[in-house]
């Protein structure tokens, strides 16, 4: 397993961690306006610069690149969530570990958010939670930059198209390289916990 370090857990028996809700469900904000706002922001920032072509292409193609700067705005949505959800799911398997002998000394007594606990997101990784395309580490990365999503006119379309992606990944991996040692590996095998889609 290359260098991951799982933890020792006393006993062979599995532990019942509380279920992950995930908390996918869309924006308030109606599909319609949020084109509206990425339309405007192809106007703000002159994405298209002189394309010189006629006008009705040049409209069509203002209006698809709304579509797609509205889809990855929808994205970034959907993996804040998702983080907001795993985050949310640390705390409850705090609780849980606190009240368990054999697991309470795996928690280190540090102030939330503690770096540590990055181990379980690499139990969510390990077990291969189904996440219809979210990467985990991204969707807390998020989640640790923005205490809510911001709406879609705070980016640029630098940021919807490029960045995000890589400020996530290093808040994230900042957020993980906190703990004065590796974070340790919670054995997969010895926990289980179901995965709850509230959106379905």
């Amino acid at each position: 397993m290359g260098d991951r370090r799982y933890v020792d857990i006393p006993g062979s028996g599995t532990h019942e961690l509380p279920p992950l809700l995930v908390q996918a469900t869309r924006d308030g904000t109606p599909l319609s306006e949020v084109v509206d706002m990425a339309a405007g922001i192809v106007e703000a920032e002159d994405i298209l610069g002189d394309a010189g072509a006629e006008e009705s292409v040049l409209e069509q193609r203002k209006f698809d690149l709304a579509l797609n700067l509205a889809d990855q705005y929808l994205r970034l949505v959907s993996h804040w969530q998702w983080g907001d959800s795993i985050l949310e799911w640390v705390r409850q398997c705090e609780i849980t570990f606190e009240g368990c002998e054999a697991l309470r000394p795996l928690l280190h007594p540090d102030v939330w958010p503690h770096a540590g606990r990055s181990s379980f997101v690499n139990l969510l990784v390990e077990k291969s939670v189904p996440t219809h395309g979210v990467g985990l580490e991204n969707a807390v990365g998020l989640r640790l930059t923005f205490r809510q999503p911001p709406p879609i006119d705070c980016f640029s379309n630098q940021f919807l198209f490029y960045l995000n992606a890589s400020v996530a990944s290093t808040a994230y991996h900042t957020w993980a390289c906190l703990a004065q040692d590796t974070p340790a590996w919670f054995p997969p095998e010895r926990f289980h916990f179901e995965v709850v889609d509230l959106a379905a």
